[in-house]
């Protein structure tokens, strides 16, 4: 896979129907699961320039900051707590229009406005890591994200073990 990142159009679907087979394409050509993690993490950030993308690894009992495009972030996030431990405790994505609406909203950020969280999956059907963006905007994320955004993580998916 060359690493170059070609991205057209200038709505958020366009750019996700461009984005999603060089994604895919990082993430099959790649079996490590740092790297693929890494550089799908660049190339959603290079995408939308949004404040902060990266991924939390599900480590004994807690999430561990992984692979990040953004500023400094919180380290550890325990299950529950936040909208990434509560997107892990519900295994299912979560989109979140205002964070200062969001009840025990952990703020690594001030910018942070809102934010999507979405699991990834193993084999068995376990979260073992999940995917987290944050934007300076209110609202930013939508249905459109949270379907190509599950897509991405359902590939990656396939790396744990």
């Amino acid at each position: 896979m060359a690493e170059n990142l070609i991205i057209a159009g200038d709505g958020k679907l366009e750019r996700y129907q461009t984005l999603l087979p060089q994604a895919q394409a990082l993430i099959d050509s790649e079996d490590d699961l740092i790297a693929a993690l890494a550089n799908t993490c660049a190339a959603i950030q290079h995408t939308f320039n949004w404040l902060w993308t990266g991924f939390y690894l599900v480590k004994n009992e807690e999430l561990v900051l992984g692979p990040f495009q953004g500023p400094i972030a919180c380290t550890r996030i325990r299950k529950g707590k936040g909208v990434c431990g509560s997107a892990w405790a519900q295994a299912q994505t979560l989109v979140v229009p205002d964070v200062d609406a969001f009840p025990g909203h952990i703020a690594c950020s001030s910018l942070s406005r809102s934010e999507i969280v979405v699991p990834v999956f193993d084999q068995y059907g376990a979260v073992r890591a999940v995917l987290d963006v944050d934007s300076i905007e209110l609202s930013s994320f939508d249905d459109t994200d949270r379907h190509y955004l599950e897509q991405i993580c359902a590939r990656l998916g396939r790396l744990f073990q």
